[in-house]
């Protein structure tokens, strides 16, 4: 008898971040086929978890075994539902002269081949709203002494992330990566016992002093196949503390005794309404975001220049929310929104920068500074100002989100100081992980594609916007709703996003990825159409 319900395919699930993947999407009720080498274990922890989870053996440098694990899944159950591609073998640490061509082969048809086949068969066997999550790691993204095999390996997953979510995306199936920083599992707590590693060195050079828990892996890579992430596809998302923002010489947080307490066990979850500050919240993706916190239970600030549209979205859905008319680019309106809030609120725990301003649509040989100067105000001096405020009335556990833009990836013709001022926002986001990581206050960037707001859809109505041309350069053949934006900045302001600091997340249905001539998507206008309303 063959079971409906979504499965999830999960490698190197015995031990690690692989258990504590195993744990969590089976205790969301989802039915797991857990996957890995012979005498790991596997077997015996699936039937642990009870009918209908399943443990199977499978040496992923083997495509014959990769083979007869599929044709065992598919014997049992209808469809797969999601892949996580988690199996891998470690770093050697031998320098590159005393390193064989065997074991750099090795190393590859494990933590690349394998994933490649394991994707290539399971997307074979998927439906529209499939989802494969890889997991990578930071040594494919910045360099390390002694882990060549590894950190190509690791760095041609991420790449194959990428050019996967580019040709399936027509199909329905994303394609994603998270990049996880050091983490606490037991094969590196061993190796701290044993004197092989210095992890309070480890500790200081991250921002947040500390290395992460296998089960906040699990948690992005939860949210990355959730329907949540719906128009996520090619991101490559880096948990790692602030890792990768902090660049100067010395430690990144001062020295910590012993183990700290969030690298041993989860905190309790907070059970208080937060106190989230959402500026330009009036309309588009900003009133999205407002509705998601609300919807949870949250106190909503919402801070636009339109202070009557902002008073109107203010009464959802039990008036408990404030509205204030303030322009971000006006230093004394901001800092008396937070000297208010604070007097009101005596904290600010989550504040979302979504106000910005595009530039008129003029070559660059005819724009003004006035012009450009505008753009700069509101999208990134008027984030600053927001944020230098914002600091000084959070706590730990504090979250600052910055609605960026793939203009800072790829900029437009005539979009100087957009795409200037949103490149701005990112850096500025990972210098403020550096420097507040170490009081526990994380900050992330979410970097919006095209988003069908009401702005967008006027403009497209008017022919001003080439609607159908766009969908077409999209891979997955659509735009995004602001639903989509609202629903990643949730899960970045949320736990589930613990040791998520610094990072930027793409919400673009794939735009950066293509490298590539022509339309990536092949749907028809029909198609196109449904799957833009």
């Amino acid at each position: 008898m063959k079971h409906a319900e979504r499965i999830v395919i999960i490698t190197g699930a015995a031990g690690g971040i692989g258990r504590a993947l195993v744990d969590i999407f089976a205790g969301d009720g989802e039915t797991v086929v857990a996957v890995d080498l012979p005498g790991s274990g596997v077997v015996e922890m699936a039937r642990g978890l009870g009918y209908p989870h399943l443990g199977l053996e499978c040496d992923l440098s083997r495509e014959e075994d990769i083979l007869a694990l599929y044709s065992r899944v598919e014997a049992q159950f209808a469809q797969i539902g999601v892949l996580i591609n988690n199996a891998g073998v470690g770093p050697s640490m031998a320098a590159t002269v005393d390193t064989s061509v065997d074991a750099f082969r090795h190393c590859l048809a494990v933590n690349l081949i394998g994933p490649f086949l394991m994707a290539r068969e399971a997307a074979r066997r998927m439906q529209p709203g499939g989802a494969i999550v890889n997991l990578a790691s930071l040594a494919g993204m910045v360099g390390n002494p002694k882990r060549n095999a590894y950190a190509a390996s690791k760095a041609g997953l991420i790449s194959l992330t990428q050019s996967l979510a580019c040709e399936w995306a027509s199909r329905g199936i994303r394609v994603t990566a998270v990049a996880p920083g050091y983490v606490r599992t037991p094969m590196v707590a061993e190796l701290e016992r044993a004197g092989k590693m210095d992890l309070a060195a480890v500790r200081r050079r991250v921002p947040m002093g500390r290395m992460a828990r296998p089960d906040e892996i699990a948690r992005a890579v939860r949210f990355l196949a959730s329907t949540q992430a719906r128009y996520i596809t090619g991101s490559v998302l880096a948990v790692d503390g602030g890792w990768m923002s902090f660049n100067q010489p010395g430690d990144a947080h001062p020295p910590v005794d012993g183990t700290p307490g969030a690298e041993l066990a989860r905190p309790a979850a907070r059970t208080n309404a937060r106190i989230v500050l959402v500026t330009g919240g009036a309309n588009g993706i900003g009133a999205a975001v407002i509705r998601r916190f609300g919807a949870n239970g949250d106190t909503v600030v919402i801070a636009d220049r339109n202070g009557a549209a902002a008073a109107e979205l203010a009464g959802f859905p039990d008036g408990k929310h404030l509205a204030k008319s303030v322009d971000v680019a006006v230093e004394t309106e901001v800092v008396a929104l937070f000297e208010e809030l604070r007097e009101r609120h005596g904290r600010i725990d989550v504040l979302v920068n979504c106000a910005a301003v595009a530039d008129t649509f003029v070559p660059g040989v005819e724009q003004i500074p006035d012009q450009i100067e505008r753009v700069l105000d509101v999208n990134l001096t008027g984030a600053f100002a927001c944020a230098r405020e914002a600091i000084k009335a959070m706590r730990p556990g504090g979250v600052i989100l910055n609605l960026g833009s793939i203009k800072t990836f790829l900029p437009f013709a005539f979009r100087h100081a957009y795409s200037a001022a949103k490149a701005g926002m990112d850096i500025l986001t990972r210098c403020m992980a550096a420097e507040l990581g170490p009081v526990g206050i994380r900050t992330a960037t979410v970097a919006a594609g095209y988003i069908r707001t009401p702005r967008v859809a006027q403009l497209a109505k008017a022919g001003r916007m080439d609607s159908t041309a766009i969908r077409r350069r999209i891979p997955m053949g659509r735009m995004g709703q602001p639903e989509d934006v609202a629903d990643a900045a949730f899960f970045l302001a949320s736990s589930d996003a613990s040791y998520v600091n610094g990072s930027i997340l793409c919400v673009d249905g794939g735009w950066t990825l293509l490298g590539d001539a022509g339309n990536p998507s092949e749907l028809d206008d029909e198609c196109l159409a449904e799957a833009a309303g």
